[in-house]
């Protein structure tokens, strides 16, 4: 007599290969946001839902010899002396090597990621810092919820597990037996709703962008995928957010959320035009006793040297009326790290401004440097308001 049994296992491996390959990308993601948040094919991305990112190939398990704990035992013809080479290890080439290597490589292959995937592990632990409830204009939010289950209704609302219960029931008490079949009308059962209004406090954010002509392309850049995630993540999070877009060099002016992407540069570079500006439409649209507002501000550091008083003043009121205020400024494509400083705006607010409690600056020299800022500027505090 023989007792067999399947293992069934092996009839889900494709499944479990599948679930681990899902794993390893979402790992690669999670290892490499820096570089990942600043990808080009990303930002621009221009509407596609799937983006190609990196990562090194899966290997199967097999059995491999460890060269670090290999005794070196061989033999040679007799022929050999003294200082002969009879063989090398096999290894991999080094940078600097006078002539091409034989020795394979590992392999990188782009895995396709939705977007929104990768939005969903950068806006983890990000959120509006400071938000306070602004009770009094409240934007009112409608949901419907389903509340009660009834008899009657539209087929579209039908619970279908609810009915299938009550049909087993009807025949078990007709027939004596519990099963399904012959559905009745009065074994049907709908679900009934309410809408539900709720208060979602009201929270604006202004985008300043520098697009003077010392924005270069690598400047430009690293402000725009900056400001494309911090849209991506308010849109994502928050349901009554309004963005207000504007750019300035020597004047500033609102423009549309298109013109603020792909607006090129030129002229010099009035900080404080930008920041009285964002002062305007704060007191004619969003009043701080109803609002929650987050001015941002990207630029390279440079500011025509009699304006730095101005945009001292300015920035001091805007910190005064808002929650927080943040400015990013924009040092040169590799610079090398002896050589960084902070700008003299930077170093003029670190210095300056008078609350510095509602002020956040950064410092962005590299494109992987993009992701901190947005950590330091939308990270959770710990701060009771």
């Amino acid at each position: 007599m023989s007792v067999q049994r399947n293992d069934w296992s092996l009839q889900r491996k494709g499944i479990i290969d599948q679930e681990r390959h899902k794993e390893r990308i979402k790992d690669a993601i999670k290892k490499n946001l820096g570089s990942i948040v600043s990808n080009e094919s990303i930002i621009l991305s221009n509407g596609r839902k799937t983006v190609k990112v990196p990562m090194r190939a899966l290997d199967e398990y097999k059995f491999r010899f460890d060269q670090r704990k290999r005794k070196h035992v061989g033999q040679g013809d007799g022929k050999a002396k003294v200082g002969d080479v009879i063989g090398r290890e096999n290894g991999q080439g080094q940078p600097g090597d006078a002539q091409a290597g034989d020795n394979p490589g590992q392999d990188y292959y782009e895995a396709d990621v939705e977007i929104d995937e990768i939005a969903a592990l950068i806006f983890a632990d990000l959120q509006l810092p400071f938000l306070e409830e602004k009770a009094k204009q409240a934007v009112q939010s409608k949901t419907t919820r389903f509340t009660e289950i009834r008899r009657t209704g539209v087929l579209s609302n039908l619970d279908k597990r609810r009915t299938v219960m009550e049909n087993i029931r009807r025949n078990a008490r007709e027939q004596g037996k519990a099963k399904i079949g012959g559905f009745k009308k009065e074994d049907m059962r709908f679900k009934s709703w309410e809408e539900e209004v709720r208060y979602e406090s009201n929270a604006a954010v202004i985008a300043m962008m520098d697009v003077s002509g010392s924005m270069g392309e690598f400047k430009k850049y690293i402000a725009r995928s900056f400001f494309f995630w911090m849209v991506r993540f308010l849109r994502t999070k928050y349901d009554q957010v309004k963005i207000v877009f504007i750019s300035h060099h020597t004047e500033a002016k609102e423009v549309t959320e298109e013109q603020f992407f792909t607006q090129g540069e030129s002229g010099g570079t009035v900080v404080s035009s930008a920041y009285k500006l964002a002062l305007d439409v704060i007191a004619e649209r969003f009043p701080p006793r109803d609002w929650n507002v987050y001015p941002f501000h990207f630029s390279d550091g440079d500011n025509y040297y009699s304006d730095n008083e101005d945009a001292v003043k300015y920035a001091d009121q805007l910190i005064e009326t808002c929650n927080l205020f943040g400015y990013g400024e924009i040092g040169e494509e590799g610079m090398p790290t002896y050589r960084r400083s902070s700008g003299a705006l930077l170093s003029i607010f670190a210095d300056r401004l008078k609350n510095k409690e509602r002020f956040i600056g950064v410092r962005i020299d590299d494109k992987e440097d993009v992701y901190p800022a947005l950590k330091q500027f939308f990270g959770k505090r710990n701060v009771a308001v």
